[in-house]
């Protein structure tokens, strides 16, 4: 089975919630999963043979939040070219402002960009739809789980 690394970027709790569902949700169908809060770049490289799934919601300007920011930054800077990453995306937002789940679509352009691999479509969540991420969230985990091999 596979290992996951599990990042998330929270500001109010609902994405280390929709986290720590799913590595519940991955561990139950056979996998290794570590959720990290506050990942630095040692992290996230301990998963450069398995998968990383970003959790991550948005600020009220479209960014990322401070938790999750660090390890973006690095990223950025530090790691460049990854054609060998495998990765998934929950990001959380709500529609009402204007950069709806601004902070997701960054850290996946990022890693398009570094040429990443991901696994799966990304899955969008919208606050105003669903108050309760993980209703939304636990489903698309189950499917992206049978994708990991």
């Amino acid at each position: 089975m596979a290992s996951v690394g599990i990042f998330v970027g929270t500001m109010y709790g609902n994405s280390l919630l929709v986290a720590e569902e799913a590595q519940a949700i991955l561990k139950k169908q056979g996998h290794d999963a570590t959720v990290y809060e506050d990942a630095d770049l040692s992290d996230w490289e301990r998963y450069a043979d398995g998968y990383a799934l970003i959790v991550t919601s948005t600020t009220g300007q479209g960014d990322l939040p401070d938790s999750i920011m660090p390890l973006y930054q690095a990223i950025k800077d530090q790691h460049g070219h990854q054609p060998t990453r495998r990765y998934g995306l929950i990001a959380l937002g709500d529609s009402s402002y204007s950069h709806f789940c601004g902070g997701g679509k960054k850290f996946d352009a990022l890693l398009q960009e570094h040429a990443a691999q991901r696994v799966g479509e990304v899955l969008y969540i919208d606050a105003v739809e669903y108050p309760e991420p993980e209703t939304l969230s636990s489903p698309w985990v189950e499917g992206w789980s049978a994708l990991l091999k």
